[in-house]
């Protein structure tokens, strides 16, 4: 039997009536420095675009409600429904918000209606956090990752099918179009003569749908097609309910509808100074983009760009010295490197037969491109044993959709070479050809820089300064698959997600201060 007295009271009873929420949020609670930012920012863009007629409820705030946004996704809440509820039952919601009742509709409507201004804000606290001297552009980190599109794995379809179910929605249209056509001459009610009946209206939209996905579908084959891949065997799958995701590999392994987000982060504070999402799965062409979008928000070019192998093309090099930016990746130089028997002072003299094991083989087993030496002067190369190779002609070359003219260069001395059968390959009939893109010379800058001891210190911070911010906006933030379906509201999303990860970093970073000024 329990006794009264064992038991703790409560301490405070069910109707005490508290007198201001300011009183339950703590002077040291990381929502009033929230707050604080809050207040430092302009919404003037986000207030013009509200119309003052005078009629109906007075609006509530966009200061408030973005707040209650960014605070939720600080708090790991992303949904509009745990908003709405957060601002009614969690004291530090309601204190931000001035216990003003956010329904979900309002969250979610707003969440996708400011794009332009999203964009600004975004801006702002970036350069806050440049006067406060956390962000400095003297290195930054540009990556990507997956995260999932709002469409199941399994909601799929390929051309093929696609063009069954558009013939049996053909046929459905038909037999609706006659069984209509026999009611009207039966004198029966159709409704309205300038738009179609319900049911027909719904197959028609249906229809339209599956036309927009099978082109899509198509376009995708064909595009394997160049990627010589045969669409037959292997056809692309093409997601229906968000049609701009794309089906590409997951980080946990398999296949789904993904979409590509980027952030490029500044080295010495881990704030992102730009963030994007392709629909496609490499993000190599955003990085340049990037760079400029940074100089257009910040006011200046960052020093040192950091990526990994997967953006090291040729043309993002040229771009990048072109905008004078120094470009840091993995680079390996097409000419003979120390090690490489090839490398010598006089490139007409042969390499030691002793040495020809030695020298470097590529993934078909021939001698690789990096035995063979070219000599600008001469606008030529020299094989393995000294022959030279003139310039023999030029050729096209696709390059990620891109056209790229390949100088091609032939030795003529290849019958009866002793290293012919480590060099030629089943289909060299005129003898090994070399060919140089007009990106070499700046890859060879790369590769040298590259190759300095000071770059490889540096390079080595990339992963700390590049993925940590995609771990925090997964595991802390949630943001594992999006909410909002289409490449523009996509984009939304991850800036108001970007935003947030900078938010909640330049609230920890002035909480820091305060503490040791304290």
């Amino acid at each position: 039997m329990s006794t009264n007295y064992y038991w703790a009271k409560p301490a405070v009873g069910r109707e005490r009536t508290i007198a201001s929420l300011d009183e339950l949020i703590s002077p040291d609670d990381p929502v009033r420095i929230f707050d604080e930012v809050m207040d430092e920012v302009n919404w003037e863009s986000w207030e013009a675009e509200y119309k003052r007629t005078g009629l109906g409820q007075p609006p509530i705030p966009p200061r408030y409600i973005a707040a209650a946004i960014l605070y939720g996704l600080y708090r790991g809440i992303r949904t509009t429904r745990r908003l709405e509820e957060a601002c009614r039952y969690r004291f530090d919601f309601m204190w931000l918000v001035e216990d003003r009742q956010i329904d979900h509709t309002t969250f979610s409507k707003f969440r996708t209606r400011f794009h332009a201004a999203l964009k600004d804000l975004f801006r702002q606290i970036g350069r806050m956090a440049m006067n406060l001297g956390l962000v400095r552009l003297c290195e930054v980190a540009f990556d990507g990752t997956r995260v999932k599109a709002n469409n199941s794995r399994y909601k799929t379809r390929t051309a093929k099918t696609l063009e069954e179910k558009l013939h049996a929605l053909d046929e459905l249209f038909e037999q609706l179009t006659a069984k209509l056509a026999a009611a009207d001459s039966a004198q029966e009610d159709l409704g309205s003569p300038t738009r179609l009946p319900a049911e027909l209206a719904d197959v028609e939209q249906r229809r339209e749908k599956v036309r927009q996905a099978l082109a899509r579908a198509k376009a995708a084959d064909e595009a394997r097609r160049k990627q010589q891949v045969n669409p037959e065997k292997n056809p692309a799958q093409v997601p229906m309910t968000d049609m701009d995701s794309r089906v590409m590999p997951n980080k946990e392994g398999g296949y789904a509808p993904n979409y590509t987000p980027t952030a490029t982060t500044d080295g010495t504070s881990g704030f992102i100074v730009d963030c994007d999402v392709l629909s496609e799965v490499s993000e190599s062409g955003a990085a340049v983009p990037s760079v400029e979008r940074i100089e257009e928000a910040f006011g200046r070019k960052p020093e040192k760009f950091l990526t990994d192998k997967g953006n090291n093309s040729g043309q993002i090099m040229e771009d990048m010295e072109r905008l004078g930016v120094e470009f840091y990746a993995p680079v390996e130089s097409n000419q003979p490197q120390p090690g490489n028997p090839a490398e010598r002072a006089d490139p007409t003299q042969p390499v030691p037969a002793a040495e020809w094991p030695k020298l470097p083989r590529n993934s078909q087993g021939q001698l690789d491109k990096s035995c063979f030496v070219y000599d600008a002067a001469k606008d030529q190369y020299y094989c393995p044993q000294g022959h030279g190779m003139p310039f023999d002609k030029t050729k096209p070359d696709e390059r990620g959709g891109l056209t790229v003219t390949l100088r091609v260069y032939r030795c003529g001395a290849c019958a009866g070479c002793p290293l012919g059968s480590a060099c030629l390959s089943s289909q060299s009939k005129r003898g090994r050809t070399v060919t140089r893109d007009p990106y070499e010379e700046v890859r060879q800058r790369t590769a040298a820089r590259m190759a300095t001891a000071a770059a490889r210190q540096l390079y080595n911070q990339r992963p700390r300064i590049a993925e940590t911010t995609f771990g925090i906006m997964k595991s802390v933030m949630g943001l594992r698959q999006f909410l909002l379906r289409g490449l523009e509201k996509v984009k939304t999303e991850w800036r108001w997600a970007a935003t947030a990860f900078n938010v909640i970093k330049l609230v920890r970073a002035i909480g820091r201060l305060r503490a040791e000024f304290r």
